[in-house]
């Protein structure tokens, strides 16, 4: 169905709903709203619905509810009937929002509301819901059924694309930061944000004073250096490096990496300076420019070859963020491991197969080869492993693969990438049978993803086809069949002891309180003789929204449990769903910075994160004793977990 024909249906679906309710209050309104859903789904829905605001008004589409009156309406309550509640109340929470941003314009005059009211409900609302403006969605999003958390990411880059940043600036550089904090691996989302506070910061009729932190922004995106304070555009500075002495390129460097490093992002202006400094002998202002300390400069100057021609392979500005995670892998040291750097020397060679250029064409564009984004994702991956995502897609068992390997295994992950880039295929084991991911049916993925880095839009097909093909082969066992998978998909390193919460059968709860305990003496350093976690390990948490209602199970990995800076017992974890600042509800709130964090970790208290735990792995040899966990900790982790994901039905 196209446009117009789902606005001819709307159109009729609203002329019958207006001559019911005009003989009846009570007429039912689920079939005009289920067209109205529809439109919302679809490209220009949202135009379609805003030039109909007020028929719909007039035809009793609010009733006698909250939003037949708007001036009381509540921010806060709104952000809940768009993120939380069902279709019916998510889609009229919609059309009202629409129906504001219609008297914002002056297209719609409402007696119950002025236009500048209306501005600050729709203000105050986008700023509570700015994660939206990211492009990606929460897991609680995600899940939601009739593409309720499309639908709402939609309508606010609708809102924000007729009312603009500016009364939202301060909050939006505050999400920029949070989300910068993370380490994320795909920043896009977040330079097109920089560049909206950019428009802000310059345009001489807004207000904007108390700027620093968003002039630090756009700064490093824009002008990071003096010869490129004034944005001159990439051909303008290259013509100006011709003309500079080593005094002003030796300060072009020391600012580039200052504002890299300041804030988690490479310009293109970046690359183009690397890039020079590689066709003008001026190698040795390279590790300035990159910000290498003591590390970095030992991984630099051991491989510096092969630095070279990453650079010279992968550095483009249509790449540039690569820069940063060239920096970052230069700081993990990752060279040091011989057969790392020999897998790079492959990746620069590898001839990728028609199939994946073709996939990273239509998702990444032509600017540059495939090959070269391929490249720069590999470089960003082992950069920042805790910043890669799943993107909109329900991949999170893959994307906790890629992350495990490019901490502890990078040369594995640069051996399977390479199978799927030019072959098509990847290889695996489980249970000494060995499996392809050539011709399996899909798993949970059942289209490309889009959303996502270079490297796991070319390796989450296979990873998710092989993971669901271990599972289809444990589908008749008795216990959870993560407990034969995780090991076999992830590596050595995952402990072969597992518990799970629940029965696989009934969902019962079973000896929740053995449960916890078992995590405790596995986990917590005063219950397992104070042994560190040597390797992240695989788990499954129970997502809660923030009222504490189920949401759906979901894969991270824990990286170590340990004091906070203020003495609490914090677990530090990988989330891969793009933000892991949620909250679950009670009080939970997963912290990203504050709390000992290292970038791109989220934690929290321990029995939080253990009240939802579902599943984990544990080494039977390791296990400290159960009995020494204070019978008050237990009870909190269960009090926390009955009154959410647990509590009993009804």
């Amino acid at each position: 169905m196209d446009i117009a024909q789902a606005s001819m249906q709307f159109d009729a679906a609203l002329a019958e709903f207006a001559r019911a309710r005009s003989t009846s209050p009570q007429a039912s309104s689920l079939s005009l709203l289920e067209r109205a859903r529809l439109l919302m789904t679809m490209p220009g829905g949202f135009d379609v619905l805003y030039r109909r605001v007020r028929a719909l008004e007039s035809a009793g589409i609010f009733g006698t509810s909250d939003w037949s009156t708007p001036a009381i309406l509540q921010p806060a309550l709104a952000k809940h009937s768009l993120r939380e509640a069902g279709a019916v109340t998510t889609v009229v929470e919609a059309i009202s929002e629409i129906r504001l941003l219609a008297v914002v314009r002056g297209d719609y005059f409402h007696r119950g509301i002025s236009s500048e009211q209306a501005r600050n409900f729709l203000t105050q609302v986008m700023a509570l819901n700015l994660d939206l403006l990211s492009g990606s969605l929460t897991e609680a999003d995600r899940e939601r059924p009739k593409q309720l958390g499309m639908i709402v990411e939609g309508l606010y880059q609708y809102l924000i694309s007729h009312l603009g940043y500016d009364s939202l600036l301060d909050s939006l550089v505050a999400e920029v930061w949070r989300l910068l904090e993370q380490g994320p691996v795909q920043v896009d989302s977040i330079c097109d944000m920089i560049g909206q506070i950019a428009k802000c910061l310059y345009d001489p009729d807004l207000e904007t004073n108390g700027t620093a932190d968003a002039t630090r922004l756009v700064r490093a995106l824009f002008a990071p250096t003096p010869g490129s304070k004034e944005d001159p555009g990439l051909d303008v500075y290259q013509l100006r490096l011709a003309k500079m002495d080593r005094t002003a390129l030796s300060a072009e460097a020391t600012e580039f990496a200052r504002n890299m490093h300041d804030t988690g992002l490479a310009s293109p202006y970046h690359a183009i300076f690397l890039r020079f400094l590689r066709t003008s002998n001026e190698d040795e202002l390279i590790p300035k420019a990159l910000g290498l300390t003591m590390t970095g400069l030992d991984d630099f100057y051991c491989y510096n070859q092969l630095v070279y021609s990453l650079i010279d392979e992968a550095i483009f500005p249509e790449t540039c963020q690569a820069v940063y995670g060239l920096t970052m892998m230069l700081e993990r040291g990752s060279l040091f491991t011989p057969a790392v750097a020999q897998a790079l020397w492959r990746q620069i060679k590898l001839k990728l197969s028609a199939e994946t250029q073709q996939a990273l064409t239509d998702v990444f564009g032509k600017a540059v080869p495939p090959r070269v984004f391929l490249l720069a994702g590999v470089l960003n991956l082992l950069g920042q492993p805790l910043g890669v995502g799943q993107g909109n897609n329900p991949s999170c068992q893959s994307a906790i693969g890629l992350s495990m390997w490019a901490s502890n295994e990078a040369d594995y992950l640069l051996q399977v990438l390479a199978w799927a880039a030019r072959d098509n295929e990847v290889l695996s084991r489980f249970e000494g049978w060995e499996v392809s991911s050539r011709n399996l049916e899909p798993g949970l993925v059942k289209e490309a993803p889009v959303d996502v880095d270079p490297v796991s839009l070319i390796l989450i097909p296979h990873l998710d086809r092989i993971y669901a093909e271990m599972w289809r082969r444990c589908e008749d066992r008795d216990d959870d069949a993560h407990r034969w998978i995780n090991p076999e998909f992830y590596g050595w390193w995952v402990s072969h002891g597992f518990r799970v919460v629940a029965d696989i059968h009934t969902g019962e709860l079973e000896n929740y309180e053995d449960f916890v305990r078992h995590f405790y003496a596995s986990y917590h350093p005063f219950y397992n003789d104070n042994m560190p976690l040597i390797h992240p390990q695989p788990a499954g948490i129970v997502v809660t929204d923030s009222a504490a209602r189920l949401v759906g199970r979901h894969a991270i990995t824990i990286q170590r449990v340990a004091l906070s800076p203020t003495n609490e017992m914090r677990v530090y974890f990988f989330n891969p769903n793009n933000d892991s600042g949620q909250d679950w509800g009670q009080g939970i709130n997963c912290s990203t910075r504050g709390n000992g964090e290292i970038r791109g970790e989220a934690s929290l208290p321990i029995a939080e994160f253990a009240s939802r735990l579902y599943a984990f792995h544990y080494d039977t040899l390791e296990l400290g004793d159960l009995t020494a966990i204070p019978e008050d900790e237990v009870a909190r982790v269960m009090e926390l977990g009955y009154g959410s994901w647990a509590a009993p039905e009804e």
